[in-house]
């Protein structure tokens, strides 16, 4: 059997409003071809959180599994850090 890494990120809750989905924000930093700028850059994911455990502004750590929807194919593994209220 062989040993599977999953690919995981770490990223803040933007959207809750969805029954056990979320969408979650991550950042990466990129220096521009040209110009040598640095530039963050945000993807959004659909993430799978069937105990509604996470809110916005939540750091949650997130990792790729199985597609559940024709978006969805990533779930919640941990909330880091709750949001200040």
């Amino acid at each position: 059997m062989s040993n599977i890494v999953k690919k995981t990120l770490i990223g803040k809750v933007a959207s809750d409003k969805m029954e056990k989905s979320r969408i979650v924000e991550v950042e990466r930093k990129e220096k521009h071809s040209f110009y040598e700028k640095v530039i963050i850059k945000t993807t959004k994911y659909m993430v799978n959180d069937p105990k509604n455990e996470s809110f916005v502004g939540d750091k949650v750590e997130i990792s790729y599994s199985k597609p559940m929807s024709k978006r969805k194919s990533w779930e919640l593994l941990k909330v880091i850090e709750k949001a200040s209220i």
